[in-house]
């Protein structure tokens, strides 16, 4: 440990970072930026190939990513690889692969399994492993440490040490959160803690605090639980504005005027990689323990339902416009989870289409992130009966509504997100119909 404490001091330890995604490129960068030598290690040989060669893979607006793998890699201090013998020499290795849930809401660690499998038959003596990922309370302990043990040969705390890290970062913002957030440092031993934290005080400037393993996992999934949680209530809150003639943005405007009050944003629905699975993962770690975990499942089904919503709100205002939905022609306004993103992991918009398509509509999409979905507006609303807002793209409030409209075969304007005004779409020639509208 005092050698790896040396080597980080003098920027000479070699760092390793298995999955080159959302996560692990932006650290890996940073990282390299700083002076360290980084091999990143991705299963994806597409990936590996535009990385070398300085490209950013990642879509949607990245401030200063793009820049910085281009730097980095003309620098020759990161290197990306599909082949785990380049981690033999690492001193340091970071592990930030996906762990999604599936349809029963159980934790599917298939690439951490894979990712220590392969790291334990290659890591050195003395290495430090750290699992970036988000993993459900206990996992470290009951998965990590057993595998990365049985693989290796080697014992923890003497063979090697291990720690978990996990990240706080969102969409749209990767090396600013990356920076400027803190992050909880969980160690196998206090000793191990402080020295992940002398590793991470390189690329970031805010707080590094210090704890166990299981700490860090309650905190990172306990958070994110936070967040959809409270979306869940100003969710409730807007189908209740909806019911009794409310608007939810006036009730949210002065609901947050009363102290120590915090109304999220009700919307369309909550995607992501992370939201839709950390409040599964928290609940996951208390499995056969009896205890009586209500409000996050709870949560969790409000914030799932409201694609389904919007598709009632389609089929109001089809009913109005004296429209049946089953020979109606819908374009889909945005299919990324998230603002400025090119970002689909569990997209609402996805949900919202699939629902649409199983009634026979005819669905059009259009995101000027997403590949495939990109192009003109104009054309893509051409004789449609209804436009639905599912994402508020900076570039879809800058749209001439009234060009739009002239070209639909029936105005109606469907807003999940607020990002008009009933005032601007009837201006248009829109009837307007909004998530939390009743008025």
């Amino acid at each position: 440990m005092n050698e790896i404490r040396q080597k980080i001091e003098k920027k000479s330890v070699k760092i390793a970072v298995i999955g080159l995604g959302y996560v692990g490129l932006p650290v890996a960068v940073l990282f390299a930026e700083t002076g360290f030598n980084v091999i990143g290690v991705e299963i994806r040989p597409d990936l590996v190939d535009k990385i070398n060669q300085g490209m950013c893979p990642i879509e949607g607006e990245e401030p200063g990513l793009a820049d910085l793998i281009m730097k980095v890699a003309a620098s020759t201090r990161l290197h990306a690889t599909t082949n785990y013998e380049s981690v033999r020499d690492c001193d340091v290795i970071l592990i930030a692969v996906e762990t999604p849930v599936d349809d029963l809401h159980i934790p599917r660690y298939e690439a951490l399994r894979s990712s220590l499998k392969s790291l334990g038959t290659v890591m050195k003596d003395g290495a430090l492993a750290i699992i970036e990922s988000t993993t459900a309370p206990g996992t470290m302990a009951e998965v990590v440490l057993p595998i990365l043990e049985e693989s290796s040969g080697k014992k923890v705390n003497q063979g090697f040490y291990l720690g978990n890290c996990p990240e706080r970062v969102m969409t749209g913002k990767l090396l600013k959160n990356l920076k400027t957030v803190s992050r909880v440092v969980g160690g196998h031993t206090p000793e191990t803690a402080e020295t992940m934290i002398g590793l991470y005080r390189h690329i970031v400037q805010a707080d590094l605090d210090a704890a166990d393993c299981v700490t860090a996992e309650l905190v990172k999934t306990a958070e994110n639980a936070y967040r959809d949680v409270q979306i869940a209530f100003a969710n409730e809150v807007a189908l209740i504005c909806e019911a009794v003639g409310g608007d939810v943005w006036k009730v949210r405007e002065l609901v947050n005027k009363s102290p120590m009050r915090q109304m999220h944003l009700p919307g369309a629905g909550v995607g992501g990689h992370c939201i839709p699975k950390d409040p599964w993962l928290l609940v996951y770690g208390v499995r056969n323990k009896n205890v009586p975990v209500r409000l996050i499942p709870t949560s969790r089904a409000i914030n799932d339902s409201m694609p389904l919503h919007i598709l009632e709100l389609v089929k109001e205002g089809l009913t109005n416009c004296e429209r049946k939905i089953s020979s109606a022609r819908i374009l889909v306004m945005g299919f990324a989870y998230l603002e400025d993103s090119g970002d689909t992991r569990n997209s609402p918009s996805a949900a919202l289409v699939d629902a649409l398509q199983q009634l026979g509509t005819e669905v059009a999409i259009h995101d000027p992130f997403v590949e495939g979905y990109k192009g003109d507006m104009v054309t893509a609303a051409t004789n449609a009966d209804a436009i639905v807002v599912m994402v508020a793209h900076k570039a879809y409030k800058l749209l001439m509504l009234s060009e739009i409209s002239a070209v639909m075969r029936t105005a109606l304007l469907i807003d999940g997100r607020s990002v008009y005004t009933k005032a601007q779409a009837e201006q248009a020639g829109f009837k307007y119909i909004g998530v939390g509208r009743g008025i």
